[in-house]
């Protein structure tokens, strides 16, 4: 591998970072009596400072990423963000140890939404915003807004290591750049959109602009302890619903409906129609267990609650407007079903991902009619695209990779001390970056309590299922392969 060139695009991915916490540092210097803005800008100086270096003692040259340069490039960026992002919450104190600003600054940049804050309302502005802004970043990618600048032949790497196969297959035959340049578009669109319909429902500017981040980055970041329950306003929670169910939806898909006027695009995608009627089912259930079991005063609170969290859940944002917890259990059990398929590829969403799961569904249905009549073919089609046998077999190896991986951190968070409820729900939400589990990490609790060693096998897991767990499995192989 060509250390050099990863070297110089890891430092140009700290400039970015730097340059958003220069953003949230100007903010709190605009602030009466901010106390983050010595933090914000002072780690953004060491940020930029280390990101400089490479672009200015080596030398990018001509050669070109290949795959190996490009994992490294999108999984070093990531772990260097994540803790060079704790350094305005290690500065500024508090709540924030060293695992603690950590542990925020890797949910923060994953989307994950989990937090070890006990009160959130008393972070300075300054550092609410660079909260949020780890999220939003984390959304589209790191790295994916990196490629804007690259050269041609580097975006393309870039893009391809960033963007999933799986999300790339959803547009076959659009180029890795082109859906990046979309999807990006779509995304600053959505949230733009989202700021300003959140501001007609009589929310502040800053609320509206860091829940509309929080909202499209399927993070669940609030700058409110009691979450979005706290606004208690029906619009604002009509408008985070629908944006955050576009934000779970393939956004070159929205794109393409949207933007170059062919909603066809979304009308006949089979992984947006399994995704909705998913969401459909999900909250008429929960809505009738509600009304039945959870002595609910009326069938409109229900269905606005339910539609609410089944809606958070199901795209990974971790957004509350009730404590889940005191839920009936078919409820609690629809939200974990939920909290493991999630939304689409190609979006801002976690999980498993609705694609993997119709293409693995398929190609058992597929084993089935072969075991009946062997010698027919059969090929797996989603969204009218035929899928070869491989990809059926990385839909198969992700998501028993996934489970796997579930198992055993919950085996983890119950050996060190929690409960069975929480150490299984912590462990899907974590992987999953979904935030918010069952137990003592409901809805409206936090990962405080949770010891050291819990705290770093979670943050290992937000990682791990932000970057989709293959590219830290190639990276390994590929960092053994060139030591040898």
């Amino acid at each position: 591998m060509n250390w050099r060139i990863i070297t110089w695009y890891i430092g140009a991915s700290l400039l970015l970072v730097a340059a958003l916490m220069g953003v949230s540092g100007i903010v709190a210097c605009c602030t009466v009596g901010d106390e983050s803005r010595i933090p914000l800008l002072f780690s953004a100086y060491l940020t930029a400072t280390l990101g400089f270096f490479p672009l200015i003692f080596v030398r990018k040259g001509r050669h070109r990423l290949g795959f190996k340069e490009g994992n490294c490039i999108v999984v070093g960026a990531w772990l260097l963000s994540c803790l060079f992002g704790m350094l305005p919450f290690l500065f500024y104190g508090r709540e924030f140890t060293l695992v603690n600003a950590l542990f925020e600054s890797v949910s923060g940049f994953t989307t994950t939404g989990a937090s070890i804050l006990n009160d959130i309302e008393s972070l300075p502005r300054g550092l609410q915003l660079w909260r949020i802004s780890t999220a939003w970043v984390g959304g589209i990618g790191i790295v994916t807004l990196l490629s804007m600048l690259a050269g041609r032949s580097d975006k393309t790497a870039l893009s391809g290591v960033e963007i999933s196969s799986v999300a790339r297959e959803s547009l076959a035959g659009e180029q890795n750049t082109i859906l990046a340049r979309r999807m990006l578009f779509t995304y600053i669109s959505l949230t733009a959109a989202t700021l300003f319909l959140l501001k007609l429902t009589g929310m502040g500017w800053f609320d509206a602009v860091t829940n509309a981040m929080s909202a499209c980055s399927t993070c669940g970041f609030c700058t409110r302890n009691s979450s979005i329950a706290f606004y208690a306003n029906p619009a604002a929670e009509i408008v985070l619903t629908v944006a955050m169910l576009f934000a779970g939806i393939h956004f070159g898909v929205l794109f393409m409906a949207v933007f170059k006027g062919k909603p066809r695009y979304f009308w006949k995608s089979e992984t947006i129609k399994v995704f909705l009627t998913m969401v459909g089912i999900s909250i008429v259930i929960v809505t009738a267990d509600l009304m039945l079991r959870g002595n609910y005063p009326s069938f409109t609170q229900a269905l606005r609650d339910a539609a609410f969290q089944i809606v958070s859940i199901s795209t990974t944002t971790g957004f509350a407007t009730q404590d889940t917890t005191l839920w009936p259990p078919l409820s609690m059990s629809v939200l974990v079903i939920c909290s493991l398929v999630c939304g689409c590829s190609g979006s801002t969403s976690g999980g498993i991902k609705v694609d993997r799961a119709i293409l693995a569904a398929k190609g058992i249905g597929r084993k089935v009619k072969l075991t009946v009549d062997p010698n027919r073919v059969y090929i797996v089609r989603v969204d009218g695209r035929a899928h070869t046998e491989e990809q059926v077999s990385d839909a198969y190896g992700y998501i028993f990779f996934y489970l796997i991986l579930i198992v055993f951190f919950a085996a983890v968070n119950i050996a060190f001390g929690q409960d069975f409820a929480t150490g299984v729900t912590a462990s899907i939400a974590c992987l999953g970056n979904v935030g918010p589990g069952f137990g003592d990490v409901g809805s409206m609790s936090n990962y405080a309590s949770f010891p050291l060693i819990l705290k770093i096998s979670g943050m290992i897991e937000m990682l791990v299922g932000r970057l989709e767990i293959f590219p830290i499995l190639y990276l390994l192989r590929s960092v053994r392969t060139s030591a040898w």
